[in-house]
C-alpha cells in the first residue's frame, strides 16, 4: 500500500448492478493501491462494485453518478440510514409490489421512498436493472434480514465520501484541477450504451473521455470491453487484456476486457 492512503475494510455493494466489476474488482483495487495519490474520483460509480471493494483509500474521495437513484440512495444511506431503515421494514417480496414501484413516477416520491425503491427492485428484479421481477426457487431474491448488513456496512463506509450527480466531464474538470488525482473510470460498455437508459451516454461520449483523458493532471484507470474500436480510440495509453468469467442466471459466458491507464 502506497504512504497516505488509509486502511479501509471492503464492503459489498447493497445492490447488484449491470456491467458490475466483480469479476475485476481486485486485480482494478490493487492497481488502484499501488498508484501514489491524494484524491479519488469515480465519475462513473454506479452500485460502486470497485469503490466499495478497495482495501485503501485517499483522504479525500468522490464519487459521482449522472442516475439520480444512484445518488439519492448513496446520499440518504450516507445522512438518513435509520429512517431508510423504517420504510424498508413495510416493504412486501411480491410481483404487485414490484409492479407497483416501478410503475411510479420518481416525482411522487419522497427522497426516502425512493431510496428504499431502488435497491428492492434492484434485487428483486432479474437481470441488474430492476426492470423485470425475478423469481429464484432456492431462496427469496429480496430479504431484509440479509440486505441490512450490507446497507449497514456502506453506511459506515461512506462517511466523509463527497457525492457528485454530475456529468463525467464536468466531474473530471472539477476534480482534476491540480496533479495527485487518480480517477477510476468505468463507462457503459462499448455497444451497450443505452442499456443504462436513453440518451444518458453515447458513442460520441468515449470521444469526449478520450480528449478529457488526453489532457488529464492526474492519472486514471480505465476498464472497457475489449472492442477494436475501444483499442482504435484509446491508441497510445497503456493497454492490459483481461479473460474473465460472467455468470448469469446459471449461465457462463466467456469476455476479454480491456484495463487502460496512461503512460
Amino acid at each position: 500500500m502506497k504512504e497516505g492512503l488509509i486502511a479501509v475494510r471492503p464492503v459489498q455493494p447493497v445492490a447488484p448492478w449491470l456491467g458490475g466489476k466483480r469479476a475485476l474488482a481486485r486485480r482494478i483495487g490493487e492497481r488502484i493501491a499501488a498508484i501514489p495519490h491524494t484524491r479519488y474520483v469515480e465519475p462513473f460509480v454506479g452500485m460502486g462494485g470497485v469503490f466499495f471493494r478497495r482495501p485503501a483509500r485517499p483522504k479525500l474521495e468522490v464519487i459521482n453518478d449522472v442516475n439520480r437513484d444512484v445518488v439519492n440512495l448513496f446520499r440518504i444511506l450516507q445522512r438518513h440510514y435509520q429512517q431508510l431503515l423504517d420504510v424498508l421494514r413495510f416493504q412486501l417480496y411480491s410481483r404487485a409490489d414490484f409492479e407497483r414501484l416501478r410503475a411510479t413516477p420518481a416525482d411522487q416520491l419522497t427522497d426516502l421512498e425512493r431510496a428504499a425503491r431502488f435497491p428492492y427492485l434492484q434485487k428483486a428484479g432479474f437481470g441488474g436493472m430492476g426492470k423485470t421481477f425475478g423469481v429464484s426457487y432456492d431462496q427469496p431474491r429480496w430479504s431484509l434480514s440479509k440486505v441490512e448488513p450490507l446497507l449497514e456496512a456502506v453506511h459506515e463506509r461512506l462517511e466523509d465520501v463527497l457525492i457528485e450527480c454530475l456529468d463525467f466531464g464536468e466531474c473530471i474538470t472539477r476534480y482534476d484541477s491540480r496533479p495527485g488525482t487518480l480517477f477510476y473510470l468505468d463507462p457503459p460498455y462499448w455497444g451497450h450504451t443505452d442499456d443504462y437508459g436513453k440518451d444518458i451516454f453515447s458513442e460520441a461520449d468515449f470521444e469526449r473521455l478520450r480528449g478529457l483523458l488526453d489532457g488529464l493532471q492526474g492519472q486514471f484507470i480505465l476498464s472497457l470491453n475489449d472492442r477494436a474500436e475501444v483499442r482504435e480510440l484509446f491508441a497510445g495509453f497503456a493497454m492490459e487484456e483481461v479473460s474473465l468469467n460472467y455468470r448469469a442466471s446459471g449461465k457462463v459466458t466467456p469476455a476479454r476486457e480491456l484495463i487502460i491507464s496512461g503512460l
